[in-house]
């Protein structure tokens, strides 16, 4: 896997590949002529919904721009799986019987959906993995550098811990659902950078991604460990994070220690102000949305030169080796950096963090 280096600065969703040019690559030179017009149907499914960034970012950002790659013609058939690999097998059985053009499939289960990819390619329909990387005959792949999520994570949190970050610096690592292979990149990450840095005095593997089941494993770890003991805590994800606190709040905890994330939700960002949560990691979803929107209408439209130019990178899943697939770079996000990405980036306007509840904190660090 090519390794891309975590960007420091502000993130910016005007990049695109049409300002180096690429997009606009000739259609000779040996590109396919399209095999399909702009009246075209994208299959998405999309995992669950605990994670507000599907419903919120996402699904509009892709389904828009299919629209503009397709002046209006193409369409998209959506379906959520609401965290059920059963469901989404029969949402991507359905999108196989009716004939959707390309399907684009962020899976739940990424070794169960295996099968259903199959179905798929036996029928004609190719299927990009977004941002899980589901296993099977997949043509190509397009997400973040998940290990640089955990490297940051990890990093972010021993700088929280400063001279506190030690052998006898108790820390709970709270992964993600063991479902889902970004989950244990994630950890990867994290631990190449906590080993031998910190103790981990607990760590679970929390199903489905719940925060409700984040919030139980917390009390769980609070009870063995003991609420003054904990000197930090590892969260995969936002949602979790938010768990995590509401356990932490529940025994008594005022001091709390620092927790990461993933995802910049808009909860943990104003816990990010408030100092409940020390940081999360952006991901500019409207540029992976619109890039897989990108791919799906090129590789159905048989553009190759633009598909490739889309797909520079090569990743492997236990089915499968050199899976074209586009990586994309991450954003650590504290305090420090709120208006120059998500602000900046028109994910969240200034009001939308700084409510009431929130304002003073703002104010503490000039975001307004």
């Amino acid at each position: 896997m090519r390794r891309i280096a975590i960007s420091v600065a502000a993130s910016t969703l005007t990049l695109s590949l049409a300002s180096c040019g690429v997009l606009n690559a000739s259609e000779s030179g040996g590109e396919a002529s399209p095999t399909k017009g702009d009246d075209i149907t994208v299959g998405l499914l999309l995992p669950e919904t605990a994670n507000t960034r599907y419903e919120q970012f996402d699904y509009p950002i892709f389904k828009e721009k299919v629209a503009s790659l397709t002046k209006n013609k193409g369409k998209v058939e959506y379906a959520n799986a609401q965290a059920s690999a059963d469901k989404q097998a029969e949402q991507l059985q359905k999108m196989i019987d009716d004939r959707v053009d390309v399907i684009v499939l962020d899976a739940v289960d990424a070794h169960a959906v295996a099968e259903g990819v199959r179905k798929a390619k036996e029928a004609g329909i190719p299927v990009i993995a977004y941002d899980r990387l589901a296993e099977g005959p997949i043509d190509a792949y397009i997400s973040f550098d998940n290990e640089l999520v955990g490297e940051a994570q990890g990093r972010a949190l021993l700088e929280a811990l400063g001279d506190k970050a030690g052998g006898s610096a108790r820390v709970v690592m709270m992964n993600g659902s063991p479902t889902d292979p970004n989950a244990k990149q994630f950890k990867a990450g994290a631990m190449s950078e906590l080993n031998g840095k910190v103790t981990i005095a607990k760590s679970y593997d929390t199903e489905d991604w719940k925060p409700e089941n984040a919030e139980a494993n917390m009390a769980e770890a609070i009870g063995a460990i003991g609420k003054d003991n904990i000197a930090a805590v590892y969260s995969a994800n936002d949602g979790m994070a938010g768990g995590i606190v509401k356990a932490l709040k529940a025994a008594g905890v005022t001091d709390l220690p620092p927790v990461t994330g993933q995802d910049a939700d808009l909860a943990a960002v104003q816990r990010i102000v408030a100092g409940e949560q020390y940081m999360s990691v952006y991901k500019p979803y409207p540029q992976e949305a619109e890039s897989a929107a990108e791919m799906a209408v090129a590789k159905v439209q048989g553009r190759d030169i633009q598909f490739d130019a889309l797909t520079r990178d090569k990743v492997d899943s236990p089915t499968h080796k050199g899976i074209p697939a586009q990586l994309l770079p991450v954003v650590s996000l504290t305090r420090s950096n709120i208006g120059s990405t998500v602000v900046a980036d028109g994910i969240y306007e200034v009001s939308d963090i700084c409510t009431a509840a929130y304002a003073a904190d703002c104010a503490a660090i000039g975001l307004k």
